[in-house]
C-alpha cells in the first residue's frame, strides 16, 4: 500500500487524541496532555544606548480558538519612557511595545504565563460535505503574500505534485506534505529560521533551509490549488518527548520555531509539522525510509507536540509606529533606533535573552 493511500480520510467526531500517540522518553518529565500544562516565558532585552530614540516590539503568546493554548496574563518592568501591551493587525495578535527617548541604558523585562494542551486532529473518518463552502473568515488564507505567491511556478509545482484532480482536499494536502519531506533538506547554516521566499527556492531548485522555508512552501503550494493554509510562528518551551533535537529547556533565545496548518471543511484547521521530520532526518543522518522518519512523518500530519507555543500567524506584518515597513512575519524581537531597524539575529547589536520555565500546578500569579 502506498503512503498516500494509507491516510485518506479524517474523522471529525474527535479533535483531541491522547499523548500516547507519541513515544515518551523514560526518566524525563512527562507533560500531561489530558490536562493543561503551564509555562512562563520571559524576555530580557537590552538595547544599545546610542541614538536619540529607540523602539521595541516583542511577539507574545496568543490565546487560540478552539483552545489548545491560552494566556493567563503578562507583566513588564524596565526603564522605558513608555510601554504597553497592545495588539496589531485585523486579528489583534498580542505584542509588547516600548519606547525610549534620549541616549541612556535601555532595558525591558517581560513575563507571560501560558497554558497548553495536546493539539491533534483525528483523521480516521472525515467526510467533507459535497457542497461545503470555505467560510468567509478562512478565505483570506488562500491569498498570496509578498514572499508566498500562489501563481506561476508555485501553482505549476503544486499541480505536478497533485496530479489526480479527483483527489480529495485531504489527499492533496497529504501529497504536498509528503513531497516536501521527500525533497526538502534541513540546513543548519541558514540564518534565523529562513526567509520563506518560496519563488526563489523553486526558481533555483534549492529546496533547503529551515522551518519558515518549508512551511512557507507548504502554505504556498496548498493555497495555489485552493486549500486554505497558514503558518503559526512561535517558540519551543521545553524538551521534546518525541526526539531530543526538537526542544530545549530554560534558555530558549534561539528556539523560535514555526509550524503549519491547512483547513478542511466540516473539521477546521489541521496541524502539520514537516519541518521537524526533515530536521531529524538531517541531524541524525537518516534516510527518508528509515523507520523513525516514517514514524515522525505519520505523527506530524495532524498533530503538534505542545512543548511549543504560538505567537501569531501574521504575514506582511505592519507594526504600530514602526518606520521600517512591513515585516514578512513577526517571530523574533524587533527594534529600531532613530527609525533604523536592528538586526534581530546579531547579538552584538541587539542583545536579548528568552527564558522558559515549566510551572507545576494550575498556573501562576504575578
Amino acid at each position: 500500500m502506498k503512503r498516500r493511500d494509507f491516510i485518506k480520510i479524517v474523522g471529525s467526531s474527535a479533535l483531541l487524541m491522547p499523548m500516547t500517540a507519541f513515544p515518551l522518553s523514560a526518566g524525563k518529565r512527562i507533560l500531561d496532555y489530558d490536562k493543561w500544562n503551564s509555562f512562563r516565558l520571559t524576555y530580557e532585552v537590552n538595547l544599545p544606548a546610542d541614538g536619540k530614540n529607540a523602539r521595541l516590539w516583542l511577539p507574545l503568546p496568543n490565546s487560540l480558538e478552539p483552545s489548545y493554548q491560552y494566556t493567563q496574563g503578562n507583566n513588564w518592568s524596565g526603564n522605558a519612557t513608555q510601554a504597553q501591551f497592545a495588539t496589531y493587525g485585523k486579528e489583534k495578535f498580542p505584542v509588547f511595545m516600548a519606547e525610549w527617548r534620549g541616549e541612556s541604558e535601555r532595558r525591558a523585562s517581560v513575563q507571560c504565563i501560558i497554558k497548553t494542551s495536546h493539539h491533534a486532529v483525528n483523521l480516521n473518518r472525515y467526510q467533507a460535505s459535497n457542497n461545503a463552502a470555505i467560510p468567509g473568515d478562512v478565505r483570506p488564507f488562500l491569498l498570496p503574500t509578498r514572499l508566498i505567491p500562489v501563481d506561476g511556478i508555485v501553482r505549476d509545482v503544486a499541480y505536478s505534485i497533485v496530479y489526480d484532480e479527483d483527489n480529495t482536499t485531504l489527499d492533496k494536502a497529504r501529497a504536498i506534505y509528503d513531497w516536501l519531506i521527500d525533497h526538502f533538506q534541513h540546513d543548519e547554516t541558514t540564518p534565523g529560521r529562513g526567509t520563506g521566499d518560496i519563488k526563489s527556492m523553486l526558481d533555483n531548485s534549492r529546496l533547503s533551509g529551515k522551518c519558515v522555508d518549508i512551511h512557507s512552501l507548504f502554505v504556498g503550494l496548498a493555497r495555489s490549488i485552493g486549500i486554505p493554509a497558514r503558518i503559526q510562528y512561535g517558540i519551543r518551551m521545553m524538551e521534546s518527548e518525541v526526539h531530543d533535537k526538537l526542544g530545549r529547556q530554560t534558555d530558549v533565545s534561539r528556539a523560535q520555531h514555526s509550524r503549519a496548518e491547512f483547513y478542511l471543511n466540516d473539521l477546521g484547521w489541521v496541524p502539520v509539522n514537516p519541518a521537524d521530520v526533515c530536521k531529524v532526518a538531517k541531524l541524525d543522518n537518516l534516510e527518508r525510509e528509515d523507520p523513525l522518519i516514517e514514524q515522525l512523518r505519520e505523527k506530524f500530519f495532524g498533530a503538534w507536540e505542545m512543548n511549543w507555543i504560538t505567537f501569531n500567524h501574521g504575514q506582511d506584518v505592519e507594526l504600530t509606529n514602526s518606520k521600517s515597513g512591513k515585516l514578512p512575519f513577526f517571530l523574533f524581537p524587533y527594534a529600531e533606533i532613530d527609525n533604523q531597524a536592528l538586526d534581530s539575529l546579531n547579538p552584538d547589536k541587539f542583545s536579548y535573552r528568552i527564558a522558559s520555565a515549566e510551572l507545576i500546578g494550575t498556573g501562576a500569579t504575578f
